[in-house]
């Protein structure tokens, strides 16, 4: 069997453009089963500065984009291209924007017990779907009991601040390294592939890895 290969992906469950990269990556994934890919998932925050109660999302959109037209234009192309990728986002049922903090806390939490990529799945269907507080405690444990993680548990460690610096830390050492916009994807520590990538450019990386590894 082929070397697993390294794939480092920085992501925010709150990205839409982070949603719809990783449909096309697993379309990828699903049509070349034998992929050569380990991929673990890295925090990074769109929003570092939001509250962590987060705020009304309406408010938030019309301060980031100049108001109400700015935002629905912003938000255009991101609904085309979910719509290409066969995604639903539900964006009039969302009610907040979450601090994302806590849900990069159970990322990792799920990364230790090998989940980490059914949290992530999780966390993008509970937010861009089911339009849910991905912010609250009650939900994220509710996601952990979804995907077989004790959700007592996964209570417990959100009400302290375990693993909240550490997630500061690596956000911050992404930055540092240059990464200012996500998704990005880093392939084998050498290879950054920005943005919400076509399932076709995978196929063509991942053919050109199982070459490589003869």
């Amino acid at each position: 069997m082929a070397e697993a290969i390294k794939l480092d992906i920085m992501s925010d469950p709150i990205c839409p453009w982070c949603y719809i990269g990783k449909a096309h990556l697993d379309r990828a994934l699903m049509d070349n089963p034998n992929h050569p890919f380990a991929i673990e998932w890295h925090p990074f925050q769109l929003n570092p500065d939001m509250p962590r109660e987060g705020m009304d999302r309406r408010a938030y959109l019309e301060g980031k984009f100049g108001g109400k037209e700015g935002a629905v234009k912003a938000y255009a192309p991101v609904v085309e291209h979910a719509e290409k990728a066969g995604l639903n986002i539900n964006f009039e049922a969302m009610q907040r924007t979450p601090n994302t903090l806590d849900a990069h806390r159970l990322i990792h939490w799920a990364g230790i017990e090998g989940r980490q990529t059914a949290a992530v799945s999780a966390l993008f269907k509970a937010y861009f779907v089911d339009a849910r507080d991905i912010g609250d405690i009650e939900v994220l444990a509710d996601i952990a009991d979804s995907i077989e993680m004790d959700a007592a548990v996964v209570t417990r460690l959100l009400k302290s601040d375990v693993d909240t610096q550490d997630i500061r830390d690596r956000d911050a050492h992404s930055r540092k390294m240059g990464i200012n916009s996500v998704p990005t994807f880093i392939v084998a520590n050498t290879h950054a592939v920005p943005g919400a990538q076509p399932p076709e450019l995978w196929a063509q990386v991942i053919a050109d890895l199982s070459k490589q590894q003869g």
